[in-house]
């Protein structure tokens, strides 16, 4: 049980608390972002609701989780409680754009250990929009969580009936014609515009302002398994190995072929990438 392992004798002197109410609440998704909780517990924010309103960097992912203070009677998030190492604050406020598309805040939860002060993050009204809604994979994700955190069974089945956004499906893609260069992991570090993604190399330089905290994020790096990572089917064990011995199942494909198009339509592409 998630209380169980919640009530260690961890050196609070060096930890923190965080709520997670959306993929975070997964454990597996939380470590894609190389936060390991030193343990975890379901917990409730009450006088807060969930929305699906923070637009997402790249259009094909619709929405992502938001919380917002309501009224109405009885409305609560709930979600799970992590205690952090101090070091894990950095990583969080990456993974989650502190700054740019989300705030950080304390928020006062109740849990069956009592109740607890926290930090959580809130969408930055400049990413907001009333139209998102969430993707299955990210849906998904907060499902695993939301049933091994034993979340109220009438809250999982709310998030299960949310209205998810569509995708077409997308063809293979398919990268300019002409003569490119070729790029290694040491030569992208040298053009921090550059990124990489399933052996094309992107230039990020003419993203909308939106993508300038991305600019720095993906910068210099290849971000294959920081995608392949993310997906709701992930159990945090791929590696580039399966690229390169074409190793990746048909969904995982479709996954990056998407993610393809979208960063030729945010970037521009300029070359190969090379994983040898």
């Amino acid at each position: 049980m998630l209380a169980e392992r919640f009530s260690g004798h961890e050196d609070k002197s060096v930890t923190f608390l965080y709520f997670g109410y959306g993929s975070n609440m997964e454990r597996t998704s939380l470590r894609a972002k190389g936060v390991a909780p030193l343990a975890s517990l379901r917990a409730t924010l009450p006088g807060w609701r969930l929305r699906f309103n923070v637009q997402h960097f790249f259009l094909h992912e619709g929405g992502v989780g938001n919380i917002e203070p309501c009224t109405e009677a009885g409305s609560a998030v709930q979600g799970v409680l992590h205690r952090c190492e101090d070091h894990h604050l950095a990583l969080l406020d990456d993974a989650e754009a502190y700054g740019h598309g989300y705030d950080r805040i304390e928020v006062a939860v109740s849990t069956a250990q009592g109740p607890q002060r926290a930090i959580a993050y809130v969408g930055i009204p400049s990413f907001l929009n009333e139209h998102c809604r969430p993707t299955q994979r990210y849906l998904n994700i907060l499902l695993k969580g939301a049933q091994a955190a034993g979340l109220d069974a009438a809250y999982i089945e709310a998030l299960r009936s949310q209205p998810v956004h569509v995708n077409p499906p997308v063809a293979p893609f398919e990268p300019p014609a002409g003569v490119f260069p070729v790029f290694t992991a040491q030569t992208l570090t040298l053009d921090p515009p550059l990124t990489a993604l399933a052996g094309s190399v992107f230039d990020m330089s003419p993203a909308r302002w939106q993508h300038d905290f991305l600019k720095g994020y993906f910068g210099g790096k290849d971000m294959t398994l920081f995608h392949l990572r993310r997906m709701d089917q992930s159990d945090g064990h791929e590696c580039l190995d399966d690229l390169r011995h074409d190793r990746l199942s048909w969904v995982q494909r479709a996954y990056l072929d998407a993610y393809l198009h979208a960063y030729n339509a945010e970037y521009r592409y300029v070359g190969r990438f090379s994983y040898d």
